[in-house]
């Protein structure tokens, strides 16, 4: 899951604590809450967090290594402020939401760069945390545009094409380039019946019947060519004939045949050159009778360079759809088939009047994308157009000026756009004083038409030779420090297509995403198969760790996935990940040592679903735990909103003090049943997923409750519900 980006806005004793951290590292870290209400006073009371895991530990109640982690923004992290004492002071393992996972590392090149983890990775073993590594295989932010590339369609070798690189009419010739004929039995013939035709009436050595019939032609030296000579002989023979492509000095020499008797006939063979200025030798003394060059014609084979149309977008302004647009006089209206859209008089800038094309997905960086439209002014005209990201309103490449008459006519323009997230396309015509009428308004890209899909088996050799550098890269950037990972991540889907009775995995290719998914993310399982897939992930965190100086024993790898807790399945989707695992185990090679439970649970204000989501998290550790060969139990992610008795989702804004307490409840329900039923050499720990609640802005989970603290870094109820888990006093009983 993407980690939210987290406020920083600090309440007094943030602020306090925060000049402590500086001095004293942050073991003296608080953030409690400081409002004049009785409620809330006794969250003063608490200790921050880890102390109550050290004694937990102290007293052997949980695993001595037991990890209480927080996930965080590694960047946020590095620069030592707020985030890190927060992490230092109420936690001993640190999660980086986004800057482990492929795309924050990996370019659309295929470049690495691992700058940003080492630094984040440094920080937090130099302060005493560990760090868990987040995560080595999904399906999510992904280089799409560099891993797609490496299995895009490849160049069909039986697609070729015939280019002509010369051709000779010979009825155009009037003379040799050069020839020696000492005989007076030899005559020629220029442009007899359109061909050029030599008579020898006697047999002689054969160079005395010798001739550049043309020179100067241009070819490529160490080129393979096919030379074809339209032509026919009249004799008693077949007509031998020596020929050199070449000067003097050289050349390529063959020999051929024309057969006698019969109309014209091609007779064609391989040349190659060896030069690039070329002149047509030729020698047939030893023949008696006539020689008719007819034609000559010198080609080469490639593949074809003919590109087809892949549209991405079309308006015909036959079925309502129309563009949009700000700023203009006359706003884009639909007459009679065609969209008229313009202003009355010229405004000052071009953007002041913009049409905008919006087709509800973002113009990929890097592409060359062509914009046709059926176009015409009232007066003569011309405006620009181009990409933009409206975050910003930033220009992602301009197409060149489109020029408008008062006749219809097609225009076709190019442009690369250049930036992300180019959501629109836009028409700027401010500068403009008419009405345009635009019919047939199409934007597209070409690909080579000679062009055949990769196999299965080309598709896995090319990438699996790159998740596996991806994986060392990794692993010498954090130089063994870093001891546990999530391997894969969220591979199990939630639908049993094959009918075993267990989920299959994630795929965009056999249904089990949606076509949204299936089009954006990139499904290794896809092009790896199912099996090899997490076999070669394993295998290569296993090799890359120890080679980066790390014990291998030590290493622990965890599959990651989410509503592995849920009721609406009877948790069929942690009994499908078991059954896989046991499958990906069965090659005696591969070890998973661990099973992570995402946990972004909902906490439900209606008793009876409440009670349903309680007991299929108790199912789910009791599942984990007889899972079987001691696979550790990680609660990964943990965070947690709330509904309403109908089943709505509440705002942070609008969440009442009884449904605060009531998460608070469910909080150090999920904790205290974990360190009950997961045997102390199975636990590895818990994970908060959001320290705070999220922003409404954010891209996870918007205006949720989903923190232990508010925004401004004060502790909630749910941290007392936490600390509360983990062994704390219930100060709110003794709260008056």
């Amino acid at each position: 899951m993407k980690l939210k980006n987290i406020n920083l806005g600090l309440g007094l004793m943030a602020l306090l604590a925060l000049s402590s951290c500086a001095d004293d590292k942050f073991s003296e870290y608080r953030t409690d809450m400081t409002k004049n209400l009785k409620e809330y006073q006794y969250l003063n009371n608490y200790e921050p967090l880890k102390k109550y895991v050290e004694d937990m530990k102290a007293s052997g109640k949980c695993n001595p290594d037991f990890k209480l982690g927080i996930a965080l923004e590694a960047a946020e992290f590095n620069k030592q402020g707020l985030v890190y004492c927060l992490a230092g002071s109420n936690f001993n393992e640190t999660v980086a939401g986004n800057a482990m996972k492929m795309a924050s590392c990996v370019a659309d090149d295929g470049r690495m760069n691992f700058d940003n983890v080492s630094e984040y990775v440094k920080n937090a073993t130099d302060a005493g945390l560990s760090v868990y590594g987040h995560t080595l295989a999904w399906h999510e932010q992904q280089p799409n545009k560099y891993l797609n590339g490496l299995i895009a369609d490849k160049v069909n070798p039986g697609a070729e094409v015939e280019k002509t690189d010369y051709e000779l009419d010979c009825s155009t010739l009037s003379s040799y380039d050069w020839h020696e004929f000492p005989s007076s039995s030899i005559t020629t013939e220029w442009n007899k019946d359109g061909a050029v035709v030599i008579t020898n009436k006697k047999a002689i050595e054969n160079y005395k019947l010798q001739y550049w019939l043309v020179n100067g032609i241009q070819l490529k030296t160490g080129t393979k060519y096919k030379i074809t000579f339209l032509c026919k002989a009249e004799g008693e023979s077949p007509a031998k004939i020596h020929f050199k492509l070449g000067n003097w000095g050289g050349g390529d020499v063959k020999d051929f045949t024309i057969p006698v008797g019969g109309d014209y006939k091609e007779v064609p063979f391989e040349v190659t050159p060896t030069m690039d200025s070329n002149g047509l030798f030729f020698q047939h003394g030893q023949f008696v009778g006539k020689i008719y060059w007819k034609s000559i014609k010198i080609t080469h084979s490639e593949a074809p360079s003919t590109e087809i149309p892949v549209s991405v977008g079309h308006l015909t302004f036959d079925d309502g759809q129309n563009l949009g647009g700000w700023g203009m006089d006359n706003a884009p209206k639909i007459v009679n088939g065609v969209c008229e859209v313009g202003n009355n008089a010229a405004k000052e800038n071009p953007w002041n009047a913009q049409v905008n094309y919006e087709p509800g997905f973002a113009f990929e960086n890097g592409k060359t994308y062509h914009l046709k439209v059926k176009i015409k002014g009232s007066v003569a005209g011309e405006f620009g157009a181009g990409f933009q990201n409206p975050e910003g309103y930033i220009g992602c490449g301009d197409f060149p000026t489109i020029k408008v008459t008062t006749d219809w006519k097609e225009v076709d323009v190019a442009t690369t756009c250049n930036g992300d997230n180019a959501l629109r396309l836009l028409l700027n015509i401010g500068k403009y004083a008419g009405t345009l009428y635009i019919d047939d308004f199409e934007v597209y890209y070409t690909k080579p038409s000679n062009t055949i899909p990769l196999t299965d088996e080309e598709k896995k050799k090319a990438l699996t030779p790159v998740l596996q550098k991806w994986i060392y890269g990794m692993m010498e950037a954090t130089e063994g420090k870093v001891k546990a990972w999530d391997v894969v991540n969220e591979s199990i889907s939630g639908k049993d297509i094959d009918g075993d009775g267990y989920y299959d995995l994630q795929s965009a290719t056999r249904g089990t995403v949606s076509p949204d998914d299936a089009k954006n993310k990139f499904y290794w399982q896809d092009y790896l198969g199912d099996l090899d897939y997490v076999r070669t992930a394993v295998a290569a965190a296993r090799k890359g760790f120890a080679d980066a100086g790390g014990k291998p024993e030590e290493l622990k790898l965890f599959i990651n996935d989410y509503n592995l807790e849920t009721a609406y399945d009877d948790n069929k989707k942690l009994k499908s990940l078991i059954h896989w695992i046991e499958e990906w185990e069965k090659d005696g090679v591969t070890k998973i040592d661990g099973i992570g439970s995402q946990m972004h649970v909902t906490c439900s204000m209606d008793p009876a679903k409440q009670k349903e989501n309680e007991e299929a998290y108790v199912n789910m550790l009791k599942l984990m735990v007889a899972s079987g060969k001691g696979k550790l139990v990680r609660i990964s992610e943990l965070d947690m909103g709330l509904e309403d008795m109908n089943g709505n989702l509440v705002k942070t804004t609008d969440m009442t003090e009884e449904q605060h307490k009531v998460m608070r409840a469910y909080y150090e329900f999920i904790v205290k049943k974990y360190l009950e039923i997961v045997p102390k050499e199975l636990q590895w720990g818990i994970c908060q997923w959001c320290a705070t609640d999220s922003p409404a802005n954010s891209g996870w989970r918007p205006g949720l409750p989903v923190g232990l603290w508010d925004l401004d870094y004060y502790r909630k109820h749910t941290y007392a519900g936490f600390a509360a888990g983990l062994g704390a006093p219930e100060y709110w009983k003794e709260a008056k």
